[in-house]
């Protein structure tokens, strides 16, 4: 990878299948549930609701899964850098497990529905590793990865992984996941319209009146009178609860490039240190090569030289994994 880093669209969004862009809603609309926004929250709750037999209108002002779903890393693990050993001291150990569980069952979920809907999106079962490689932050480690085992997970503390580098230590998780997620939510959206839910693209929703029944006004003067709202916006474009004044945005960076299938990572992989660094492969059509994956540099946007942070990151990947081209860069 060179460090002239040309940015690009996300993997994600260049790779999945193409397809007209569904209508926007041009007139009023009664449904059982309206749902605003179509990520991987907002279509999830959708095709569940309407897999119970309600009727459900999605309003996206995009596309389809083009947003920050769109944009992600596309782990779907427990282990999310150092959380357990954290909520055994502030939570409890009930606190800690009932984190695990709903973390666990969640990845059980999605696996079964790529399995009932037989998804074509590239799922993969994958160990999952927080590493450092200061031997300073090991003692850290280990107690995360007792208070992760004692939350009921699968997790050991270790010191051998897939990286091509030596690591001080690290919390392994094992029996967790990787996937296309615009795949997945594609699968997921036409299933959903399959049993009757309807998705409206280019649909900006401007007001919302919570009464009996609650009425969702478009910026294009539709209005949808639905028993219950769910707002699965990133960030809550109704802020009863003043949630802006506690909120921070946050971005953080990718590169990625093609690698040779036998130089795999063989796991998922984030680090707390060198202001995060994460690291994961795809697999490509061309089965003797993957893709390599590593983000990092996550900041507040409007702060610092984004395309130094870009160089930096790229140098990283320069530096760890030699010779591999790069395809694709994105935040």
């Amino acid at each position: 990878m060179t460090q002239n880093v040309q940015v690009s669209d996300s993997y994600w969004l260049q790779t999945a299948p193409g397809g007209a862009p569904r209508p926007a809603l041009a007139e009023d609309l009664d449904v059982d549930v309206a749902v605003i926004g179509a990520g991987v929250a907002g279509l999830s709750a959708a095709w569940e609701l309407t897999r119970a037999g309600r009727s459900v209108a999605v309003l996206e002002a995009g596309r389809v899964a083009a947003g920050v779903t769109g944009y992600t890393s596309a782990k779907l693990t427990v282990l999310h850098t150092l959380v357990y050993d954290r909520l055994r001291r502030t939570r409890g150990p009930e606190g800690a497990r009932l984190y695990a569980r709903s973390q666990s069952e969640a990845i059980e979920h999605a696996a079964g529905i790529v399995a009932e809907l037989g998804i074509d999106c590239d799922w993969e079962t994958r160990d999952a590793y927080t590493y450092v490689r200061d031997p300073g932050g090991v003692d850290e480690l280990r107690a995360e990865a007792a208070a992760a085992e004692e939350a009921g997970l699968p997790a050991s503390f270790v010191t051998e992984t897939g990286l091509p580098f030596p690591v001080a230590g690290a919390v392994k998780v094992t029996g967790q996941a990787q996937f296309h997620p615009v795949k997945y939510l594609l699968a997921l959206a036409a299933d959903l319209e399959a049993r009757g839910g309807r998705i409206f693209e280019g649909t900006t929703v401007q007001g919302l009146d919570e009464g009996e029944p609650c009425r969702v006004r478009t910026e294009a003067g539709a209005t949808v009178t639905a028993r219950d709202v769910v707002v699965a916006t990133h960030y809550p474009i109704f802020d009863r609860a003043l949630l802006f004044a506690r909120l921070s945005p946050r971005r953080e960076l990718v590169v990625a490039g093609t690698v040779e299938a036998d130089r795999d990572v063989d796991g998922m992989y984030i680090t707390p240190e060198e202001n995060t660094r994460s690291v994961r492969t795809a697999p490509l059509a061309d089965a003797g090569r993957r893709l390599l994956v590593v983000t990092g540099e996550h900041f507040t946007p409007g702060t610092g030289d984004t395309r130094e942070r870009f160089a930096r990151l790229a140098a990283w990947a320069d530096e760890h994994f030699p010779g591999v081209e790069r395809t694709h860069a994105w935040a």
